[in-house]
Order: structure tokens, then sequence, then C-alpha cells
């Protein structure tokens, strides 16, 4: 009696130990999908939004505008704390000035042209930073995930001794679970630079947060502010009396006549409107890999200084790289490509694993029929569910619930692999998922303005998606080929 409730504590152990490593996998899948598509967010928004007008560059005087135009907005609302404009890029030729209250489009000359609504870019976003768990505990749980990734990266390694001789050995012809483990371990090695690499960046910049707030309780009486000061800089002390809106056109001119290699990204205009409001402008500075460096201005538009971010101490240049080393925003379309190659080869490495370890639970008899289909949901269900969130996005406009849709769907499916783990097939799943990943691209390019603002991601996706109907077809032709003894060589059995 006492043994058999022994016995069964231990498989109830084991399969609560399952599931766990089941969770943190999915999580850490989450986490590697949706990173692989924002890596290109730039694009992914003006994707979402086709028929937008357009402006490559946008002058002082008309960035000037653009703030005023912003500020105008927000009449009858509660006072903004905070005035963006967003300077346009290769990757997003628009122009965005952003208050407390939601963001515009404006064109070349300031004017405003449409409102800013990419519901979906930022779900994604969302789901790759914090999973849609409160902001701080979403960095902290993503931030150590990031910490567990890159320690299953380096022992991953580790413990397969002839892993990097055999780096390029693919027995694929062989078991497919020959060929998945082969297909594991050398993805593995072949990435193992980049994974330990965006794992640390990621952690860091997760986890930055919470060391912050530690040092601010214990250093600046819980002043998160003052905790920042030393690396991103110091707030002047506000001044509440009215005033008009700062000079932001003299401050460009000024930066531009300064640091003439200086490429301005972004202007922040802090407490607009008052006698205390200032300025700041971040700038990309040519072949760094910082995400820019601070440039300070007060509300007549006089030079301040530069933070340090450039040219400052190492830690103030280490923290300012490690946003682009970790998203790829650095040297253009081809570092975008190859984050995104290594991001699905991380993928792969995340799905084969647990498919080997459920694979390995089931020949020893410890069942994991359900866990699997759970798992095939989990791979081939959320990009699935991605796509149908683009559709709800498309049907119900910018207000679409798409965090609470996407994580009922994920939870509904799992619980339905579970009791059901035919519904759950990879083969049929993976068939639908490239069917509307195709389905959407073509759309999408038949749209007004769509081949425009996002036809090099449709194309793009219609040419995987039919690249991989056509490869499963093939591979289903030779399967019954193989199966049928009409087909079969003489003299094979």
């Amino acid at each position: 009696m006492g043994r058999g409730m022994n016995r069964t504590l231990v498989q109830r152990a084991l399969g609560g130990h399952a599931a766990i490593g089941l969770l943190a996998s999915a999580l850490i899948y989450l986490i590697a999908l949706s990173g692989t598509l924002i890596v290109v967010h730039d694009r992914w928004q003006r994707w979402e939004q086709p028929g937008v007008v357009e402006a490559a560059t946008i002058s002082p005087d008309a960035a000037q505008a653009a703030l005023v135009a912003g500020a105008g907005v927000d009449v009858g609302k509660p006072k903004t704390t905070h005035l963006y404009l967003r300077m346009p890029t290769d990757d997003l030729p628009r122009p965005v000035v952003t208050t407390d209250h939601g963001g515009h489009y404006v064109d070349g000359d300031g004017r405003i042209v449409a409102p800013e609504a990419h519901a979906w870019t930022e779900f994604v976003i969302g789901l790759h930073e914090y999973l849609h768990l409160p902001m701080t505990l979403g960095l902290i749980v993503v931030g150590a995930l990031g910490v567990a990734l890159a320690a299953l990266a380096v022992t991953g390694v580790l413990a397969h001794p002839r892993i990097v001789r055999d780096a390029f050995r693919l027995r694929t012809r062989h078991d497919p679970q020959i060929a998945r483990a082969d297909w594991h371990n050398r993805l593995g090695v072949w990435t193992l630079p980049f994974v330990v690499a965006l794992a640390l960046t990621g952690a860091f910049i997760g986890l930055g947060s919470v060391g912050f707030t530690v040092l601010a309780r214990a250093y600046t009486g819980g002043d998160l502010e003052k905790a920042y000061a030393p690396v991103f800089g110091h707030e002047p002390a506000p001044n509440p009396a009215a005033a008009p809106l700062p000079d932001v056109a003299t401050a460009l001119r000024t930066l531009a006549a300064r640091v003439p290699q200086a490429v301005p990204t972004y202007i922040i205009v802090h407490d607009p409107g008052t006698r205390g409001q200032h300025v700041q402008i971040i700038a990309e500075h040519p072949r760094r890999l910082i995400y820019g460096e601070t440039y300070a201005f007060d509300g007549a538009g006089n030079w301040h200084g530069a933070n340090g971010m450039a040219d400052g101490a190492i830690g103030k240049q280490f923290a300012a790289s490690t946003y682009n080393l970790h998203f790829g925003n650095y040297a253009g379309l081809p570092v975008e490509i190859a984050y995104m190659l290594m991001g699905l080869a991380l993928c792969v490495v995340t799905a084969t694993g647990t498919t080997l370890w459920l694979c390995k639970r089931q020949r020893r008899g410890l069942g994991g029929e359900r866990m699997s289909a759970c798992w095939s949901w989990i791979v081939w269900g959320t990009p699935l569910l991605l796509v149908a969130t683009v559709w709800l996005r498309a049907a119900a406009g910018a207000t679409a619930p798409l965090v609470p849709a996407f994580w009922t769907l994920l939870a509904l499916g799992i619980v339905a692999a579970a009791a059901w783990p035919r519904l759950a097939e990879a083969v049929r799943l993976r068939r639908i998922v490239a069917v509307s990943v195709l389905v959407t691209a073509v759309i999408h390019l038949a749209l007004p303005g769509g081949v425009a603002a996002g036809g090099g991601i449709d194309v793009v996706a219609a040419a995987l998606s039919l690249a991989w109907l056509g490869w499963d077809a093939r591979g289903l032709l030779r399967s019954r080929r193989a199966s049928s003894p009409a087909l079969r060589p003489a003299g094979t059995a």
C-alpha cells in the first residue's frame, strides 16, 4: 500500500515536472517566434496601415508644425506630460507625433493625415517583451527566461562532445527522430553565439528595470528618475506656469550645426506648454551600435549638451548598445534578415528539443501522447493564431481585443489537444498555417497601398508558404509511392 502510494506520488511529481518543463519551453518558443517577427516591427507597422500618406524627410519647421498640431489634437483632454515626434526612417517613412492620449501620422509639412493604429504590431511587441503580463512582472519573467535560454544553449553544446565536430553532418535520410536530433544539434551549434548574445541582452533589458527599482529603494527613496539619472541624464526642476510650446526648429538646426553626423530619430518635449519644459533629441550616430545619443535643449532651443551615450562612460555606452544588439536595429536590412533567420533557427531548436524530450518519455513508457499534442498546438497553433489576430484586427479595427483573443484561443487549443490528441496533428496544422499565410499575403497585396506599404513582406511570405506547401506535397507523394505495392520497384518487399 505504502509502496503503491509512493509510486503514484513519484509519477505525479514526474508529470508535474514535465508539465513545468513544457510550460517553460512554450514561453521560450513564444518569445522566440514573436521576437523573430518584431525585428522588422517598423515594416509591420507600415504593413498594418497601408494607404497612409508618407514622407521620407521632414524639415525643422515642419517638425515644429507637427508638434503644434499634435498638441492641438488633445484640446479638451487632460494635459499631456510628454510630446513626441518620431522622425521618418527608411523602414517607416511616416513621421509620427504622439501624446499621452495617442499618436498621429503627419505629412512632410507637419500636417496630421491619419491616426496611428498599429494594434497588431503592438500586440506582437508586447508578446515578446513581457508576454502581455503586467509590465514589471512580465519583464522579470522574460528576463529570467533569457538567462535560462543562455544556460540551455551553453550546456546543450557541452553535453555533446562531438557536436562541434559534427556541425555539418546531417542524417536527414534516416529515421525522422535522428534527423530531428541532427537539426536540433546542428542549428544549436550554428546559432550559439547569436542565441547567447540575444538571451543575455534580453535578460539585461528585462531584469534591468528590476535592478533600477532595487537601487531606487536603497539609495534614492524610491525615486526611479534619480536612479536612472546617472545613465539617462537628469531632469530639470519642473515649473508648471504656462508657456508657448518650445522652439524645436531652432534645436534641430543647432544640432545639425554642432553635430552634423547625427541623424535625429526622436524629439521628446517634457512637460510641454509649461515654463519648465525642455527638449531631448535622440539622434543616431552612423557606424555605432548605440541606439543613439541624447541631446538636451531648453524651451528656447538653446543647447544644453549631450548625455554621453556616444562618448561618455563605458557603462553608458554599453547600456545604449544592448538595445540594438538585441533587436538587430543596426546596419539595415541585411542584418535584419540575418536576425530573422537566426530567430527562426532558434524556434526550430526549441521546437525540436522539446519534441525529442517528449518522444524519449514515450519510449520509456512515461506516456506523453497528450503532452505531444499540446506541444504540437503550441508550435503550429501559435503562428496560426498570429494570423488569426491579423484578421481580427482587420475586421474589428484598432480596438480589437487581440490579447484576450490570442490567449483564450491558445488555452482552448491546448485543452482540445489534451482531450483529443488527433486534432493537433502537426502535419495538418502546418498546412493550415501555410495556407492562411498565403491567403493573407495575397489579399493584403490587393489592398489600396498594399504593395507600397508591405509588398516585400507579402511577397516573401507568399513565396515561403508556396515553397513549404510544395515541399510538403512532395513528401506526401513520396510516402504514398513508398507504401503502394504497385509503385514499388521490382524485388522490394
